[in-house]
C-alpha cells in the first residue's frame, strides 16, 4: 500500500448560539473546521480532522510512503519542519496527517482504531464543555440540561473575568447537575485561557473555593510559565490543568519537572501519535491526561489504550456540517462504534453545497488575545465586562465590525 496523494476541505461547526471565552465569542456560533484526506492506491482513504498549513511542505515526508509505518512517518513529517519549528497550526498539520494514517492502518487492518491500538472498552468516560461565556444564566441552565440528559455528571466552564459571575454561573450548573445525578455531588472545573497573572489567579481560585468545590482550573497563566502554574497549583486545592496548546514532547518536560500540572492535556488537532507519546511521558511521573477538543475523535480511540487517562472534553453534541462519526453518547461517555478505522465519514459534496464561512477573525475571537489579559484590576474597569455581560463579535451591513454586548 502506498500513499498517492491528499485533499483538503473546509467545514463549520454550527452551534446555534454564540460560543467562547475570556478572550472573546463568536456571536453566529460559526466556528471553522478543516479536514484532510489522505488517498492510498488500494482505495482506503483517511481522514483527519486538523489544519492544513504549509502541507505541500511536509506532504513529501509521506508521499509514496506505506501509511501503516505511521510512527516512523510522523517523525519524518517533524523532521521536514526542522528549520523553521512544527509549532502551532504546522504541528497541527502534522497532526491532521498524523490522524488520516491512523485512519487508513486502521481501515486496512478491518478494525475500529480502539481495538487496533489495544483498547479493551469502547466507553471513554466524558464531562460537558459548553464553551459558554456568551450565554445568559437561562441559556447556561438549557444548555447543560441538554448535556445533563446524556448522563454527564462533571462540566467546565469558561469564566475569568469576574469572581462573582464564575460563583454563580458554575452555582447554577452544579445545581442542574446535582439534580440530575438525584443529589450526588458533580464535578467542576473552570478555563479562563490564559487571562490571568500568577497572584490574580490564586486570588480567584482561592475566592472561588470558599463556596465551591474545585477539579480543575485550566490553563490559568500562559501555557509556557511553568514557575507560575506551579505556584498556582501550589496555592490552590484545585489541579492545574494544561498542555491543549502545547506542542511537542520538549514543551511538556519543563512542565512536568517544575511541578506546573496536575493533569495533561492534548489538543486532537495534534493528532494520535502526539497524545500517546505524551501520554507515556506523563504516565511516567504518575499523571493523568485528559483529551481537548470538539469529539476528539483520534484521540477517543487513542485514550482505550494508556492507562493514564482521566476524562474526555465532550463539547458539542453534533458533528460538523458534512461529517459523520460512528459514535454515540450515553450514560456520561462516549460509546466508540464498530467501522473500521475512525469510524468518520465525509460528505464532500454537502460541505460544498453548504459552502457557510464562519466570519472573518477580528480582535474580540476567541482567538486573539486582548491587550490587557493578565494587567485587569477589577471587572467593569480597565477594559473588562461587568459581571453579566460579555462582548459578542457581529458584522453590520457592510461587514464591519460591531461590537454588542448580551447580558
Amino acid at each position: 500500500m502506498r500513499i498517492t496523494g491528499y485533499r483538503t476541505l473546509s467545514t463549520v461547526q454550527e452551534w446555534g448560539r454564540p460560543v467562547g471565552d475570556a478572550n472573546g465569542v463568536f456571536s453566529d456560533g460559526v466556528v471553522p473546521v478543516s479536514i484532510v484526506v489522505v488517498d492510498t492506491d488500494e482505495g482506503i482513504s483517511g481522514v483527519g480532522l486538523g489544519p492544513h498549513v504549509e502541507i505541500e511542505r511536509i506532504f513529501p515526508a509521506i508521499e509514496g510512503e506505506d501509511p501503516r509505518a505511521v510512527t516512523s512517518l510522523y517523525d519524518r513529517m517533524l523532521r521536514h519542519t526542522f528549520k523553521a519549528g512544527h509549532a502551532g497550526p504546522v504541528f497541527g498539520t502534522i497532526g491532521a496527517l498524523d490522524t488520516a494514517l491512523w485512519d487508513i492502518k486502521a481501515q486496512a487492518a478491518g478494525e475500529p482504531l480502539w481495538r487496533l491500538l489495544g483498547g479493551r472498552d469502547r466507553r471513554v468516560t466524558a464531562y460537558a464543555s459548553g464553551l459558554d461565556i456568551g450565554l445568559t444564566d437561562d441559556e447556561l441552565v438549557a444548555e447543560y440540561e441538554v448535556y445533563a440528559s446524556r448522563g454527564l455528571r462533571a462540566a467546565k466552564l469558561k469564566g475569568g473575568l469576574d469572581i462573582e459571575r464564575d460563583r454563580h454561573r458554575l452555582s447554577l450548573v452544579r445545581d442542574v447537575l446535582t439534580e440530575a445525578g438525584h443529589g450526588r455531588r458533580p464535578g467542576l472545573m473552570l478555563d479562563v485561557n490564559e487571562a490571568w497573572t500568577r497572584k490574580q489567579a490564586v486570588r480567584h481560585v482561592c475566592e472561588l473555593e470558599r463556596t465551591l468545590d474545585l477539579i480543575w482550573i485550566e490553563e490559568p497563566v500562559r501555557r509556557w510559565d511553568a514557575e507560575g502554574l506551579a505556584a498556582v497549583s501550589r496555592g490552590v486545592s484545585a489541579s492545574v490543568a494544561t498542555g491543549e496548546n502545547l506542542t511537542g514532547l520538549e514543551q511538556y518536560r519543563p512542565l512536568i519537572a517544575a511541578g506546573a500540572v496536575d493533569i495533561v492535556q492534548m489538543a486532537a488537532v495534534w493528532g494520535v501519535t502526539h497524545f500517546l507519546r505524551a501520554s507515556a511521558l506523563a504516565h511516567a511521573h504518575d499523571l493523568p491526561v485528559s483529551p481537548i477538543g470538539n469529539s476528539p475523535v483520534g484521540l477517543l480511540h487513542a485514550a482505550t489504550s494508556v492507562p493514564n487517562h482521566l476524562t474526555s472534553e465532550l463539547q458539542d453534541l453534533h458533528t460538523p456540517v458534512g461529517v459523520s462519526i460512528d459514535l454515540h453518547v450515553e450514560d456520561g461517555a462516549f460509546i466508540l462504534g464498530d467501522a473500521p478505522g475512525l469510524g468518520v465519514r465525509v460528505d464532500e459534496e454537502r460541505i460544498r453545497a453548504v459552502n457557510r464561512r464562519p466570519q472573518a477573525q477580528t480582535a474580540d475571537s476567541p482567538n486573539v488575545r486582548p491587550e490587557r489579559a493578565g494587567r485587569r484590576l477589577l471587572a467593569g474597569v480597565d477594559g473588562v465586562i461587568p459581571t453579566g455581560q460579555v462582548p459578542v463579535v457581529s458584522l453590520n451591513s457592510r461587514n464591519e465590525v460591531s461590537p454588542t454586548v448580551r447580558h
